[in-house]
């Protein structure tokens, strides 16, 4: 069993009740070969994250106590490697249903796992992932060229899974480039010595966080796409924004500087001035550059963007954004070399590497560097291939990007440690797809005069040149990791975004999931008191209680409702009635049932059983008691087993008492007031006729 806290509660369960109670293994998805990019992913986390986050100091406590210390749906429910696991299973999940969907909203709670996992909790880091999302979708539109990095960089966290999970080769490139890390926690009997364990922290850090700095990269091209609707190209004479007083964002506080002092043995007084340190350090041999000649480059990026092409790099905003993050989140004195490693990954992966350090392209071949390795810098090598090669499934944003040809889906597979990749293109967009073909064979028998005919990014994969694969092959070295692309057209499933009428403001979804779940505490609690009392559920409720809330522009739709920030000239609702509750109570039922399956629960009483018959138990003291069965055994009455279809739920919804069935309606009508009061949000009624 792979979630190793829940076989030891099942087998303390076994021996407690005289029959096996559970909790169960939960399911792994597996789909054929295994070899796809979902399987793969999601079988690293299942199978190689064993014991991730336990901590054997609170065990032992746990022992001598008798005392559990871990959060069900109370403090003090199951043992705290217990809730480790039920963490590590939220991850899986958060994965398996954004994969399926690819929507913004799904790839919210991959954000949010990690960021408890790993970060301590959301709230803390909630502006920094929220606001890139709020920028691109309300201000890029005004670009060019632009499409989206919030659902992108999970696409991208997933491919860094299913490659360490299939590649021996960079599995051995990324134990043997961190060994002594690994020595030390093992010899500190911390619960992140596993190797996987270790990767999935900071492979984390790197994907999930490499385009935060993208706020400060869209002001300048929108200023850019402003001079250039006449396609003027970009260049001396182009009018441009630049970054001044960068201190908030490199410099460096004196406990940090210590901190630095103590891993490096040399003061530092930026973040900028520690990163070119790394890169020349990994780098530099091979590539012949200096400490000095990288701080040069790296001090003129945001200030000086005509001297790169007329481009603002955001991976030097991302990094510095994510250290100022670090440093919020877990203290300078916790900062470690593995987490400036992940910031060099992070300014290497965009244009430094490229333009800067390989000059992948250059005019002059003798000026050209060779591709990056596995051994020169694992993240940053994993970073740029996973990042290149998912150009899949991205909203375009920008005027010409919404004119152009990207694939909506993709199929891997990595058997033998191979990258073999099939993107697809919408079959509405054949007539454009053939009339290329055509004039791309034309082209070619006429000697291939002239300039080759493009559609951008079909024609980069289904040309002769393979220009796609080709300029990943000369960023990256895929020697150990062979790369073959192929372009192909099918059907797109637009139904499966889930796409309805209702928007608002993104940045308060965490504030409605708050507010509902503290709803009783009275509209007048401040926001602070309720993010509390929320902060203090474990994961597993934090994400259903988001889940219900995300879930509520898909309830509207089915009673022909919606919700806007904006003025419409559409019938206000102010309550939902019994007989709306009819319509979208099973579907919010269905969803909490679902759920339960998903997280390894069973349908069951004996959590209840266990303590009816206790005489030496006062009626509180059995509701205390059978609550903490219930979350050990992961046991429910009013959840169901298998697989069941939504007619067969509804069935079971209609058979629940009325006070279980209000528990699926009646929340709705105070989010009415909530979505007011941290939204400015109203709800409306339309007519179908």
């Amino acid at each position: 069993m792979t979630y190793t806290a829940w076989a030891k509660m099942r087998e303390v369960n076994r021996q407690r009740f005289g029959k096996d109670v559970g909790p169960f293994e939960p399911a792994l998805y597996v789909k054929e070969s295994g070899m796809d990019l979902k399987s793969a992913a999601l079988r690293f986390v299942h199978e190689r994250c064993e014991n991730l986050k336990f901590d054997p100091v609170i065990t032992k406590t746990e022992e001598e106590t008798g005392v559990y210390q871990g959060t069900g749906l109370k403090k003090n429910q199951i043992p705290y490697d217990m809730q480790m696991d039920n963490n590590r299973l939220c991850l899986e999940r958060s994965l398996g249903r954004f994969f399926e969907s690819g929507v913004a909203e799904d790839a919210y709670d991959v954000y949010y796992c990690f960021l408890e996992i790993f970060l301590g909790h959301y709230g803390k880091s909630k502006k920094m992932v929220e606001l890139l999302s709020e920028f691109e979708s309300n201000g890029s539109s005004l670009l060019m060229k632009h499409r989206d990095h919030y659902s992108h960089s999970v696409y991208v966290f997933m491919l860094g899974l299913a490659i360490y999970e299939t590649n021996a080769a960079f599995r051995q490139a990324f134990g043997d480039f961190y060994a002594d890390v690994l020595r030390d926690k093992q010899e500190d009997k911390d619960g992140s010595a596993n190797a996987a364990n270790l990767f999935l922290e900071y492979w984390g850090l790197t994907a999930l966080f490499h385009d935060i700095g993208y706020p400060f990269e869209l002001p300048f091209e929108q200023v850019m796409s402003y001079f250039e609707v006449n396609r003027k190209k970009r260049g001396k004479g182009s009018l441009y924004v630049a970054y001044r007083d960068l201190g908030v964002l490199i410099d460096l506080g004196q406990e940090a500087k210590k901190q630095f002092f103590s891993l490096y043995g040399k003061e530092f007084n930026t973040i900028t001035e520690i990163l070119a340190f790394d890169i020349a350090a990994k780098l530099g041999q091979r590539y012949g550059i200096t400490e000095e000649d990288m701080l040069d480059v790296l001090q003129r990026k945001p200030t000086d963007p005509e001297e790169f092409g007329y481009f603002m790099d955001h991976a030097f905003f991302s990094a510095g954004r994510l250290f100022r993050e670090l440093e919020s989140s877990l203290g300078e004195d916790q900062i470690t070399k593995m987490h400036i490693d992940v910031l060099s990954a992070i300014m290497l992966h965009n244009s430094l590497f490229k333009f800067s350090i390989s000059f992948y392209k250059d005019d002059d071949e003798k000026k050209r560097k060779g591709p990056i390795r596995m051994q020169d810098h694992p993240l940053a090598f994993l970073l740029m291939i996973c990042d290149e090669l998912q150009c899949w499934d991205r909203t375009a944003y920008g005027r010409n990007s919404r004119t152009e040809l990207h694939p909506m889906a993709v199929d891997f597979d990595f058997t033998g440690g191979a990258i073999n990749a099939c993107y697809y293109y919408d079959d509405m967009e054949k007539e454009k797809i053939d009339a290329f073909e055509k004039e791309y064979r034309n082209w070619e028998e006429s000697g291939e005069t002239g300039d080759a005919p493009r559609l951008k990014a079909y024609s980069d994969m289904a040309e002769k040149e393979q220009r796609f694969a080709t300029d990943i092959e000369l960023i990256v070295d895929t020697t150990d990791i062979p790369l073959h692309v192929t372009p192909s057209v099918k059907k797109n499933d637009r139904k499966k975004k889930h796409i309805f009428l209702s928007s608002s403001n993104f940045l308060h979804l965490y504030d409605f999931a708050v507010a509902l779940h503290g709803r009783r505490r009275g509209e007048g609690t401040p926001i602070e008191q309720l993010e509390k009392i929320f902060e203090d559920l474990a994961l597993e409720y934090q994400l259903s209680t988001l889940n219900r809330a995300k879930n509520f522009s898909r309830y509207l739709d089915a009673i022909n409702c919606f919700y806007t920030d904006k003025p419409v000239d559409y019938e206000m609702v102010t309550e939902f009635t019994p007989e709306h509750a009819a319509i979208f109570a099973p579907m919010e039922h269905e969803r909490w049932v679902r759920e339960h399956i998903d997280m390894g629960w069973v349908e069951g009483d004996d959590y209840e059983i266990a303590v009816e018959n206790r005489k030496d138990l006062t009626e509180e003291e059995k509701k205390t008691l059978s609550a903490m069965f219930r979350e050990q055994m992961r046991c429910h009455k009013l959840t169901m087993n298998g697989n069941p279809t939504t007619e067969e739920i509804k069935a079971h919804y209609d058979a629940l008492p009325p006070e279980e069935q209000d528990k699926d309606w009646r929340p709705f009508n105070s989010l009415l007031n909530i979505l007011k009061k941290y939204d400015g949000v109203r709800i409306y009624i339309y007519s179908l006729d």
